[in-house]
């Protein structure tokens, strides 16, 4: 596969991680109004009607493999969602953001090699300096919510290119979100669906539409181009970006050492750009729909 498409999946991948993080910094007043997982519940739900209703997918076109990693995928959308929400309502967001980078870590460790490896592993040393674990200063609750969504994430990148590769266009994402949509409603719905407003309902449609609506519809198509590895090893950049923007609109201010961090995990993202293509033995052919 060209540079250039290696390029197309990176941009895209580093555009999703900035929708994520400006999606996180305005859901902190939904979590205020209905806690973390509603909030997590009426973004899923919303993201699941806007794909039903734009994609509209037709089950025909997939196959019963298909069909099955569709729905393990929407699960693990919904896990993921859930679980960070519940750690960016506990841990500021960069280290919620670092600990839950541990999930794409792993799969960049166990599916690269060589010096793609060692991107990986500056990654994880950026990673570090960001959460910092040796200050002891972090919530519990919120270290466990996060690596429970890193293990979600984990599966949500694998999940995400074998959907990607099986069904064209965002056909696979119109089977995903609306089951995650229902995992959350069976999880959170009733304790909150009593509580939403009219101008919660909005705020949350806007919500979905900047996450997860554009960032996994991005990441999808990424993933088209970009090895797991190397998309893995990329997404250490999302630290990078959730310190930024929670010093910009948070007042999450990072110390010296998680500076340092950033300048790692971006070197491990360029790095990733620059050796993440997919080989066309690596690509699974798609059936020609739209």
């Amino acid at each position: 596969m060209s540079r250039s498409s290696t390029r197309t999946g990176a941009s895209m991948a580093m555009a999703s991680m900035l929708c994520v993080q400006l999606g996180l910094a305005a859901s902190i007043g939904l979590i205020d109004e209905l806690g973390a997982a509603g909030a997590a519940w009426l973004r899923l739900a919303w993201a699941g009607v806007l794909l039903l209703v734009l994609v509209r997918p037709r089950y025909s076109r997939f196959s019963r493999e298909s069909l099955r990693a569709g729905i393990a995928l929407g699960v693990a959308t919904a896990g993921v969602t859930m679980l960070f929400m519940a750690a960016v309502a506990r841990l500021p967001l960069g280290t919620a953001s670092a600990l839950e980078f541990l999930g794409p870590l792993g799969v960049a460790v166990a599916r690269t090699r060589g010096i793609a490896r060692a991107w990986a592993l500056s990654a994880a040393a950026g990673v570090l300096c960001l959460t910092q674990p040796w200050t002891g200063s972090a919530d519990p609750a919120g270290v466990a919510f996060a690596l429970a969504a890193a293990v979600c994430w984990a599966a949500y990148i694998l999940l995400t290119q074998k959907v990607g590769d099986s069904v064209a266009g965002l056909q696979g994402l119109a089977i995903s979100l609306p089951v995650a949509g229902l995992v959350a409603t069976v999880v959170a719905g009733p304790s909150v669906i009593g509580h939403v407003t009219t101008e919660l309902l909005l705020y949350g449609l806007g919500l979905a539409i900047l996450l997860p609506v554009v960032p996994f519809s991005l990441e999808l198509l990424a993933l088209r181009r970009l090895t797991t590895g190397a998309f893995g090893t990329l997404m250490a950049l999302e630290p990078a970006f959730a310190l930024a923007v929670g010093f910009a609109f948070l007042e999450q201010t990072p110390n010296l050492v998680a500076v340092a961090g950033i300048g790692l995990v971006v070197a491990a993202g360029i790095g990733a750009e620059r050796s993440g293509a997919r080989t066309h033995d690596e690509l699974e052919p798609q059936p020609l729909l739209v």
